[in-house]
């Protein structure tokens, strides 16, 4: 099975607070982080659905750190992947 990534995963544990439209707010870990995106670690019972939006806030790092719209591009049974939306 080839990798077709774009960006090199780095892995990283630190908590990130997502917020999804109808399913509210969720504290969770990262399990990798890239230029494209990061992955989360969450439930698949508790995951937004693939194509959905959600924002993100890295927590406890520092106090201002910025808010990211992030689309839910995969799941897997450990968590989703999530891709950094760009806006120009």
């Amino acid at each position: 099975m080839s990798d077709k990534r774009e960006h090199l995963r780095t892995p990283i544990a630190c908590r990130i607070k997502i917020v999804h439209a109808e399913l509210g707010e969720m504290l969770v870990k990262t399990r990798d982080l890239s230029d494209g995106g990061v992955f989360v670690l969450l439930d698949p019972a508790q995951a937004p659905p693939i194509g959905s939006f959600v924002t993100g806030q890295v927590q406890g790092l520092m106090d201002d750190a910025p808010i990211l719209e992030m689309e839910v591009v995969r799941a897997e049974p450990e968590g989703i992947g999530l891709r950094f939306v760009v806006t120009e």
